[in-house]
């Protein structure tokens, strides 16, 4: 029987992929290359773990540091891809943070609020902002993905403000895919329930008792055995979303949820 062989999506194209360090972000620049992009460029904070991807990809693949809650940062980390690869074709907004206490209404930390909504709105909107004029001058008809969450669409018990910033997100694509019809420029999210990523590790909570663990992990659906998606499942969707698979899919929130429910 001959081999089958993997249909390259994205076949010559120039993807960004910001929080692509680890966890959906380093999946999906993996699956990028796999299905033929000619330049990955990783961004993020996490300069050696960026780096190792990086280098572990391909001379195609390179990293920049980029701390996407800072818009001259995202200005650059687009006008250098576009200056070193000729255009960019497709954006893949990833970098985000989670809470690191329970945020619930009633004791919501502002300053944390804060930290969380630049990192997670305000970069999600300067990379939508820039990598769409980018699109627009270089007259590409590109895509843009961001990660959105289960969230975006439901309430939650604990972390307010996630759940804030999850929402946002999907107005900014909704908004973002009517203004770029006319560019033919295509934006979308997907919505991930829980995913297996480091970020997901309790150990990254600042929680006291391992009774505020135990309802992080009910709250997430993390505990009862259930199988939980990996992010190679984000990234298969986010290719779909990349490619031409989805030509007249814009405005989208794509959730993977398997039946999970906030």
């Amino acid at each position: 029987m001959a081999e089958l062989t993997l249909k390259k999506k994205l076949q010559d194209k120039v993807a960004i992929v910001t929080g692509g360090a680890s966890g959906i972000g380093e999946a999906t620049a993996r699956l990028f290359s796999l299905h033929g992009a000619r330049a990955v460029v990783i961004a993020d904070v996490q300069d050696d773990k960026g780096q190792d991807v990086a280098a572990s990809i391909g001379a195609h693949c390179s990293y920049i540091h980029c701390d996407v809650s800072n818009e001259d940062q995202v200005k650059s980390l687009v006008e250098s891809t576009v200056q070193t690869h000729g255009c960019l074709d497709i954006m893949f907004s990833n970098a985000g943070i989670i809470s690191k206490s329970k945020q619930e209404v009633l004791d919501l930390d502002l300053s944390n609020y804060d930290k969380l909504m630049a990192v997670n709105v305000r970069g999600t909107a300067a990379c939508v902002k820039h990598a769409a004029k980018a699109m627009v001058e270089g007259g590409v008809r590109g895509s843009v993905i961001c990660t959105a969450s289960v969230g975006a669409t439901n309430g939650t018990e604990i972390f307010t403000d996630y759940t804030m910033s999850k929402h946002a997100i999907l107005g900014l694509v909704r908004c973002a895919s009517m203004q770029l019809v006319p560019h033919r420029i295509r934006v979308n999210c997907v919505s991930p329930g829980p995913t297996m990523t480091p970020i997901m590790n309790s150990s990254t909570f600042q929680f006291e008792s391992q009774e505020e663990i135990d309802k992080l992990q009910s709250t997430l659906g993390l505990k009862g055995g259930k199988d939980l998606m990996t992010p190679e499942h984000v990234a298969s969707a986010v290719v779909y979303l990349a490619s031409e698979d989805s030509p007249f899919v814009s405005g989208h929130n794509l959730v993977l949820d398997g039946g999970f429910k906030t």
